[in-house]
């Protein structure tokens, strides 16, 4: 096998939570005054975590003070009520199944804020590391996260690989020295990884799991 350590992405990759996301951003919007966002306009802002995600959404400036209060809003919010529409893309838990089985180790490195990610994976991938955004380590695209990620797996990063759906996975992969598979089911779909740079995309999870169990 080509792959021993599998570091994925946790939205637009593995998980389809747009909606959940969108509707936690428009409910902090309405209880502020502003006007609710699109669900293509918040597809766009996410990717760098809650604080970019709030400062895009939020349609004027604020004192650091407020938006401190209302990005605390956001995050309680979104924690409370992160699993209403929020599921696992076609065929994700399957191949899960196919690299365990295996004795492939996986992981999951997000830039989601890291109680959520954790338990989102708790929920829907029981028993899989997974490491969030948290105060002192820098957000992907920097490799911190997935230099952790390796390390607490006990893993070679020769051995690796990562897949994401943006730009910032992209990025992410090139600044760890990893090779990157991206998705197209995500949210960015096939044309913005390419414009990234990503070399290797596929259209489906059956196709993941081909690349990944390629010899």
């Amino acid at each position: 096998m080509t792959y021993k350590t599998v570091l994925f992405d946790m939205d637009g990759t593995l998980l389809d939570s747009l909606s959940d996301m969108h509707d936690a951003v428009n409910h902090i919007l309405a209880e502020n005054g502003w006007a609710a966002r699109s669900r293509e306009e918040i597809r766009a802002f996410v990717g760098n975590g809650a604080r970019k995600l709030m400062e895009r959404a939020i349609p004027e400036t604020l004192a650091p003070q407020r938006f401190e209060a209302v990005l605390a809003d956001y995050k309680d919010w979104y924690q409370a009520h992160n699993c209403v529409k929020t599921q696992p893309y076609p065929g994700i838990s399957h191949v899960l199944a196919e690299l365990e089985a295996r004795g492939v180790k996986t992981a999951v490195v997000s830039n989601k804020p890291d109680a959520t990610t954790k338990a989102l994976a708790a929920r829907f991938f029981p028993g899989m590391l997974a490491l969030g955004q948290r105060e002192g380590v820098e957000p992907k695209p920097s490799p911190a996260l997935v230099i952790q990620a390796l390390a607490e797996l006990g893993a070679d990063a020769a051995e690796a690989v990562y897949v994401g759906d943006s730009e910032v996975d992209v990025a992410t992969a090139r600044n760890a020295g990893l090779p990157m598979i991206g998705v197209s089911w995500g949210f960015r779909g096939r044309e913005g990884l390419a414009e990234a740079g990503a070399e290797v995309i596929v259209d489906t999870a059956g196709q993941l799991l081909e690349k990944l169990l390629e010899a």
